[in-house]
């Protein structure tokens, strides 16, 4: 998630102080990703350092207001029409942590799955009691809460399918035929040997 892009998108419809910035992204995406303050005046200091926000005027309470710059408002539009891009490779501690468990000799990669499949049963379970039931809010707030709880509805059901093509894969081979053992072929990059002295 991108917190600069989301508070340059918010600054474009006005100028804000920093707690303003975090009600008006909990407002606009349901309270469903907190954020702290520390994050967004870091934040706020690195779009001013890189020219996409200005600080303004502090007002008789102290808050000092941030308006967007051309070149930020530039950027919001890009960011706005342009698509998220998912990474090619794969940081998912979950795939990552089965592919290693089904190589390791005597791990239990069933009951692994098993474990993850109940918490994923358990999260869907509760992303479906926290959205709001019929078709819709006339409330701009609970859409906005309720398409992130949809996201995270549809990610929860995702991981058990991939649960079940793991499961079934797994399934396809003996169990002792996928256990691997270190390698005795050494890399050829790392540590050089220590030179002795003659």
């Amino acid at each position: 998630m991108s917190v600069r892009q989301s508070l340059l998108a918010i600054l474009d419809q006005g100028p804000c102080y920093g707690y303003q910035l975090r009600a008006e992204f909990d407002r606009r995406t349901g309270s469903t990703w907190p954020l702290n303050v520390g994050q967004i005046y870091n934040t706020l200091e690195r779009l001013e350092r890189d020219g996409l926000v200005q600080r303004g005027d502090t007002d008789e309470q102290g808050h000092v207001y941030w308006s967007i710059t051309q070149a930020g408002s530039a950027e919001v539009a890009a960011w706005l029409s342009s698509p998220v891009e998912r990474s090619a490779g794969t940081r998912d501690e979950l795939a990552i942590k089965l592919a290693l468990a089904s190589t390791l000799p005597g791990v239990d990669v069933a009951a692994a799955i098993g474990v993850q499949r109940g918490a994923a049963l358990t999260r869907l379970e509760d992303l479906r009691q926290e959205t709001p039931d019929g078709a819709g809010s006339a409330r701009p707030e609970e859409l906005a809460r309720a398409l992130v709880l949809d996201s995270q509805i549809v990610a929860a059901e995702g991981e058990l399918l991939w649960l079940e093509r793991v499961e079934q894969r797994l399934s396809q081979h003996p169990r002792h035929a996928l256990a691997l053992t270190l390698s005795a072929e050494r890399p050829k990059r790392g540590r050089p040997a220590k030179a002795t002295l003659a």
